[in-house]
């Protein structure tokens, strides 16, 4: 089979795939926003950005590294140790900053949140690492099986915890319980299993591949985070909960699909990458097919987001309607532009990730703060743009320095 018809296979059962996940997210966040306030799923949104921080900050590039390497049983039972043990680093340096980091966002409810939330990384880390093998392989289908069960799981009990507790808590204890059962499902379906196995040299060895994984990581990070980070700090946790809930839905459709077709075309692009014409082909084809599948839902979101808003979410959420249309703007610019991250890993330039990454957190940076203080929550929004288009003319340039 031609390559440009794996793709075509490989998008179909992702699409598929993130059309359930996010139909399950979509469905959760509609359920849960009439159920749970603002500064409830502010104060989730504490805990969910104090875990993604040190996930990223952590980052070994483990997971593109094994796709990378023909040989991946070769390295991994020490991918599947150094996981384990990331995960236990993590959760402990959770439960120790709990208290100041409840502190720093003024949010006495992020605290029990933040406790449980550190069993999710500790969970998380003993999942077979042979996973990558879906997309290596291009086995969509078997993760179209994969992710659907765990996210089934963790949408329904989130909403039925949700109408007995309605709290918090039934996201914290949601996402505890589908890490579990993709724990079990790793390592009871997924072959080969990795042994506690750890061999020094093999780590350093993707820890030298992976480091621009890790600064991209951090970088993007920084970027889709410090927003959330400044809202919550200067703002609180009932600003932090509108933003986040705008920020979703107006990012959701659009970069989800940018990132499907990452998922798809990474592995494609690395079994072309020595051919650059039927390379540069593949790519202009993708951007194509991006731009026309995302134009339409962006405009949706800029003309239409009170209507939006006030069908899927309630009166609760109204406020966020102008948010909501600036992030519109942020998701077409972020589903083009994330979509050559694909391409850049491809061809084994991590550093072109990372420095456009880069780019954008430098742009976000400088106006984040000044913005949110005589702006609130658009100021966050305008921000975010802003860093978003400071990339734009660095990932053009990387783009042409590939097919030259």
């Amino acid at each position: 089979m031609g390559y440009f018809k794996k793709t075509l296979q490989g998008l179909s059962w992702s699409l598929g795939l993130r059309f359930i996940i996010r139909g399950f997210a979509v469905i959760r966040t509609i359920i849960l926003a009439r159920i749970l306030l603002p500064e409830q799923f502010g104060a989730y949104g504490v805990a969910t950005v104090t875990l993604a921080f040190l996930e990223m900050f952590t980052e070994t590039g483990i997971n593109v590294f094994l796709i990378q390497e023909k040989e991946l049983s070769k390295y991994l039972d020490t991918a599947w140790v150094a996981s384990i043990l990331r995960g236990l680093i993590i959760g402990a340096i959770i439960v120790i900053s709990a208290p100041f980091i409840a502190s720093f966002f003024r949010s006495p409810q992020s605290l029990q949140l933040l406790q449980l939330i550190s069993l999710v990384a500790v969970i998380r880390g003993l999942v077979n690492p042979a996973e990558v093998k879906f997309q290596k392989d291009l086995l969509f289908h078997k993760e179209f099986m994969f992710r659907g069960v765990v996210l089934f799981i963790e949408a329904a009990i989130a909403i039925s915890l949700a109408l007995i507790l309605r709290s918090p808590l039934s996201l914290a204890l949601s996402l505890i319980i589908s890490a579990i059962c993709e724990v079990i499902i790793s390592l009871t379906f997924i072959h080969p299993l990795p042994r506690f196995k750890f061999t020094l040299d093999k780590f350093a060895q993707i820890l030298r591949q992976g480091k621009w994984v890790t600064a991209a990581g951090i970088f993007n990070y920084l970027y889709h985070n410090a927003d959330n980070i400044v809202i919550g700090r200067l703002l609180g946790v009932s600003s932090l909960g509108l933003y986040d809930i705008s920020y979703k839905i107006s990012s959701l459709p659009i970069t989800e699909i940018s990132e499907v077709f990452g998922r798809v075309t990474f592995p494609v692009y690395t079994q072309i990458s020595s051919d650059t014409s039927r390379l540069r082909a593949a790519f202009i084809k993708v951007m194509i097919s991006i731009t026309a599948i995302t134009l339409p839902l962006s405009m949706i979101l800029f003309f239409f987001p009170t209507q939006i808003i006030s069908l899927f979410l309630g009166p609760n959420w109204l406020s966020a309607a102008p948010v909501l249309r600036l992030l519109s703007i942020y998701g077409f610019i972020r589903g083009i532009s994330g979509s050559t991250s694909a391409l850049f890993l491809s061809i084994g330039k991590n550093q072109y990730v990372t420095l456009v990454t880069l780019v954008s957190v430098l742009g976000l940076a400088v106006s984040i703060v000044p913005l949110v203080l005589k702006f609130g929550l658009s100021g966050a929004a305008i921000s975010v743009i802003i860093g978003s288009v400071a990339a734009l003319p660095v990932m053009a340039y990387f783009v042409r320095k590939t097919f030259v």
